[in-house]
């Protein structure tokens, strides 16, 4: 007996994951450079953010000494977040001992954080190394903490190639910086 397999189309990824790096160049060359941290990429949106956290537009939640925790700009849920080391590598042996200890305590904090939040009943948090993996941007690590409710995948993305997420990046953003200041 075989199990049938679920097939989930998602059309709107292809370009993402076929992306033209030349014509990736070209779209931010003509935005403004930002001045990164010493060993960071001004093309990185992680080090960007990391390097003008202030701006509302980075949407970042939060950070502590090395890592930072911004918004994703293409969420999978309300509240999918990036957990990220502030130093731009690819791969988790250039990080220190400690630095890879602090990510560990700050993905811990934001589950517990986005938990009080918005109340999901479970959540993926997972790290994608390397394209082929996933990772859009293979030069700066991330995890993924995405949250998940019971009947999140509903009728819309079915029937057209659309997801609704409740909650714009900017209202949570606000919201998960407030909280993290009591």
């Amino acid at each position: 007996m075989t199990n049938k397999l679920d097939v989930v189309w998602a059309p709107w990824r292809l370009s993402y994951i076929t992306a033209d790096s030349e014509k990736t160049k070209d779209q931010t060359a003509k935005e403004p450079q930002i001045q990164t941290l010493d060993g960071g990429d001004s093309q990185c949106f992680i080090c960007q953010a990391v390097a003008d956290s202030e701006q509302p537009e980075r949407f970042v939640a939060g950070q502590s000494k090395n890592a930072i925790a911004i918004l994703n700009r293409y969420p999978y849920n309300n509240g999918h977040l990036l957990i990220a080391p502030k130093v731009h590598c690819g791969t988790l042996a250039e990080l220190l001992p400690e630095i890879r200890a602090e990510l560990i305590e700050q993905i811990n904090h934001w589950l517990a954080l986005l938990e009080d939040v918005l109340h999901p009943e479970g959540f993926n948090v997972g790290l994608n190394l390397g394209r082929v993996a996933g990772a859009g941007l293979p030069g700066h690590l991330h995890w993924h903490i995405v949250p998940r409710w019971n009947g999140d995948t509903n009728f819309m993305t079915s029937i057209s190639d659309a997801k609704v997420i409740p909650q714009s990046l900017a209202a949570l953003a606000e919201i998960l910086r407030e909280k993290q200041k009591r």
